[in-house]
Order: structure tokens, then sequence, then C-alpha cells
């Protein structure tokens, strides 16, 4: 053996150096960073440079089966453009979900809803008007059957809830007070009556929550857009809990709150005959129409008066009519009295 600076030299001392090279021949520590981490349990993905490798029966059908969920299912649903057969597939799963999902929120709240004439249910391509308590009437309703909604835009839990639901199905949300929203929200509602094939369209025209007593004004621009119209009575029993929402006092997440902790929700729902525009009948009329109908099917008073006025001030209109009926009334009595 020969002395390398001052120190015997072994052939053991090489080996070090051996391995370090094979080591990075093999699998040195900073290449193996850019591919694929190794993973201590398979996960029905490809991991090896071979295509397919037979290891048994059972896995090999389990890994089919995976093939097809991901190139079959996951891989439509998750694409762009995609033909008719697999939209009605996504419709319905996206129904389903649905109906599960407003099923749940009715179970949480111990919601006891009776149905009423079923034959009347509103049907794809035609629109749902109802009587407004509370957003709870949503839920009512669409755990009865799916609809794509119309409705104002919220901010806070209601709002983030919104948001969530647009993303899977075609609901319309708008700023009333944007003259350019209300616009093209009638467009886009005419094109969605036009598709019979679509969900139908639940409209509350009252344009905010009533305490159940009464009806109120419906907004004409509901009954402007053609097409056939399916009322709804919805009458809840206060005896069990107010299912009224009074969003000037309490905010969403108090509101729920008191719905959870009252004894029940319990509801009755009519479905009345569908109802379109006759001849000779304006959109103020027809919404008048369809309101007496569910105001005179759920108990409830009917009122001309306009629920914007919660907010807002009394249009100049109001005023004047109601000037002119105290002027008649002064004519008469004054008529009577020359008498």
């Amino acid at each position: 053996m020969q002395e390398v600076l001052g120190q015997q030299f072994a052939l053991s001392d090489v080996l070090f150096f051996c391995k370090k090279g094979l080591e990075s021949i093999v699998d040195d520590q900073v290449t193996q960073r850019f591919s694929s981490e190794e993973l201590a349990s398979w996960n029905l993905l490809t991991r090896t440079n071979q295509n397919f490798r037979y290891i048994s029966l059972r896995l090999t059908i389990i890994w089919g089966v995976g093939v097809f969920i991901r190139y079959g299912v996951l891989f439509p649903l998750r694409s762009g453009p995609l033909p008719n057969s697999v939209f009605s597939v996504k419709n319905w799963l996206s129904e389903l979900v649905h109906l599960t999902c407003y099923r749940i929120c009715a179970r949480g709240l111990s919601a006891t809803v009776h149905y009423h004439n079923k034959e009347n249910r509103p049907q794809k391509g035609g629109i749902c008007v109802a009587n407004h308590t509370t957003p709870i009437d949503v839920v009512i309703l669409a755990n009865d059957g799916c609809y794509a909604m119309v409705g104002q835009v919220h901010g806070g839990l209601l709002g983030v809830i919104q948001r969530s639901m647009v993303r899977s199905c075609p609901h319309v949300w708008f700023e009333r007070s944007e003259m350019k929203d209300r616009h093209a929200v009638t467009s886009r509602l005419r094109a969605h009556v036009a598709a019979k094939t679509k969900l139908p369209i639940l409209i509350f025209p009252e344009g905010t929550c009533i305490n159940n007593t009464s009806v109120m004004m419906f907004k004409k621009g509901s009954f402007e857009i053609g097409g056939t119209i399916y009322p709804v009575a919805i009458k809840y029993d206060p005896r069990f809990g107010d299912a009224f929402w009074n969003s000037s006092k309490f905010n969403m997440v108090n509101y729920l709150l008191r719905m959870m902790t009252s004894w029940a929700i319990v509801v009755n729902v009519w479905y009345l005959p569908p109802m379109t525009l006759q001849d000779g009948e304006d959109a103020a009329q027809f919404a008048n129409r369809v309101k007496s109908a569910i105001a005179h099917q759920g108990g409830l008073l009917d009122l001309d008066w306009d629920g914007g006025l919660k907010r807002g001030k009394v249009k100049d209109s109001f005023k004047e009519e109601q000037q002119k009926m105290y002027s008649s009334l002064i004519v008469g009595h004054n008529g009577i009295n020359n008498l």
C-alpha cells in the first residue's frame, strides 16, 4: 500500500465516489425534483413508463372503470363545447343535485310542506309566479321541482349563495336600479321562455318580502315576456314560526338563526291552473288577474299598493289618485247637502 498525503490509502476509499457516481446516474437528488412524485400507493393513474402493466384481474377492472369515469364522464363535463347528449346528462345531474340540496335545506329547517294540485306544477318553458314572504320561498318551491330563478342582486351571505347557484344553472340576477340591467333581463327571459326545453322561470313579481297576510302589486314586467304563467300561492302557518324576513331589521344570518330556532316551518303550497294573456288584456290587467287568483287561493288580502313603498317614496300618481278620490267624496257630499 502507498501513503497519500501521509495517510494510508485503501481500496475501500474509492467506494464513496463510486456510490455517488451511481446515484447520479440512477437517481440524483436534483433531477428527481423535475419529475412526478412517486406515490406510496397507486391512485389508478399512470405512474410508470409502461402504458399498461398487468398485475391482477381485480386491479385491472378497477383501473378500467377509472379510465371510463375520467375520460367518459369527467372530461366531457369539464371540456368546452359538448354534444347535446352530454348536455342532457349534465342537466339531469344538475337537477338531481339541486333537488337533493334543497331537500336537505328544507329538512334542516324542519319544513313541513303540503303541496296541493300537483297536476298544475310549472312546466319547462313556462313562468312560475308566486307571492313572496321570505328567501325560504325558493327552498319550499324547489323542494318539489327545479327552477331557473330571477331576482335582485344581494350582498352578504345571500350574495355568496347567489353567485354559487349561477355556476350550475342559468339563474338571472340583476340590479333593479340599473335600467340597462332591466332591459338585458327582459331579453334573456324572452330567449329562455322561447326554449321549451329549459327549466321554468321562478319570479316573485312583488319585488319584496310581504308578511304573508296579503299580496301586493305585481310588477307588470314579468307578464310582458309572453308564454304561459303558472301561478303559485304560498301560505305559512305563523303558529309554528314567523317566516317573514324583515330585511330592514334582520340580516340574512340573524334571520336564518331565527328560522332554525323556531318550532318548524309549516306551509301550504297551491299550484293554480296555468294562465295566459287574454284578447284585449294588457300586461297590467293580466298581472292583477293572476294576483287576485293567488290571493283568493291563499286566503290573503288583495292589495293594489306597490311593495316598493317599503323603501321608496310614494309616487305622485298615487297621491293624485287619492286626492281625486277625496275630491269626488267632497263633491258628492256637497251635492247631497245642496239637495
